[in-house]
C-alpha cells in the first residue's frame, strides 16, 4: 500500500509502506529499493559531486580527531534544493511513522557523506543509550552502481540480536532504529550517500 503523503514527493516510485512499517516493527530495520526515478538520482549525485571540495573530515570535531570513522561530510542546507526533496520525502515518512509508532518525530537533519577508498566508520549507535533525539536513521545511496567486492557495505544488528550485511546498491534507502549497533565497512572505491536522522523531542522506542 501506498501512503496519500508519500506520493507528493517529487519523482518517489511506489513503495510498499505497510512492508516496511512491519519490517521495522519486527526488526528495527527496513529496505527500499528503486525509491526514486533513475532522472532524479542522477541530478541528485550530481549536485553531490559537484560540491565534494566543500565537505569535511567527519571525524574531525574542534580540532579532535576521531579514530572510529574517516568519511566526509557536508550538511544539507537550502543551498542544496535537489537533496531538499529528498528530506521533504523523510518528511512524509515521519508522519507514517508518527502514526505507527507514536515516535514524535518533529524534524529531519541530514548530510551528504563520501566514504573514499580506504575509509570507513566503525562500530557505533546514532543514539546511544538514547542520549539524543535520534529516532530512526536512513542512509540513501547515490552512486550509479556497486559490486560486492568494493566493501562499504552496512553492517548492522537488528534488534533480536541478529546481524545483517547491507549492500550500498544505489538507488536503495536503509531506515533503521537510531539505537542500533551498525558500522560501514572499509571502502575500495568512492561511496556516495545521504545519511539522515528523523529527530524528536524525547526518545522512546515504541516498536
Amino acid at each position: 500500500m501506498q501512503d496519500p503523503l508519500l506520493s507528493q514527493a517529487l519523482n518517489l516510485h511506489p513503495w510498499n509502506l505497510d512492508q516496511v512499517l512491519d519490517d521495522l516493527n519486527e526488526f528495527g530495520f527496513a529496505l527500499i529499493d528503486d525509491v526514486y526515478s533513475n532522472d532524479y538520482v542522477r541530478t541528485l549525485a550530481h549536485e553531490c559531486t559537484s560540491h565534494l571540495a566543500e565537505f569535511r573530515a567527519a571525524g574531525v570535531q574542534n580540532g579532535v580527531v576521531s579514530h572510529i570513522r574517516s568519511d566526509h561530510i557536508l550538511w544539507i542546507n537550502g543551498q542544496l534544493p535537489l537533496a531538499q526533496q529528498h528530506i521533504q520525502t523523510l518528511e512524509h515518512l515521519s508522519q507514517a511513522l508518527n502514526q505507527a509508532f507514536y515516535l514524535g518525530i518533529k524534524e529531519v537533519e541530514a548530510h551528504f557523506a563520501c566514504y573514499n577508498a580506504g575509509e570507513f566508520y566503525a562500530l557505533h549507535r546514532d543514539n546511544p543509550q538514547q542520549k539524543n533525539d535520534r529516532m530512526i536513521s536512513t542512509v540513501f545511496y547515490l552512486h550509479e552502481h556497486w559490486q560486492d567486492d568494493w566493501g562499504g557495505q552496512l553492517r548492522l544488528q537488528d534488534k533480536n540480536g541478529q546481524w545483517h550485511i547491507i549492500q550500498p546498491l544505489a538507488n536503495r534507502l536503509a531506515i533503521f532504529q537510531s539505537d542500533l549497533l551498525h558500522e560501514v565497512l572499509l571502502s575500495k572505491q568512492q561511496r556516495l550517500s545521504i545519511t539522515a536522522w528523523l529527530r524528536s523531542g524525547h526518545s522512546i522506542w515504541h516498536g
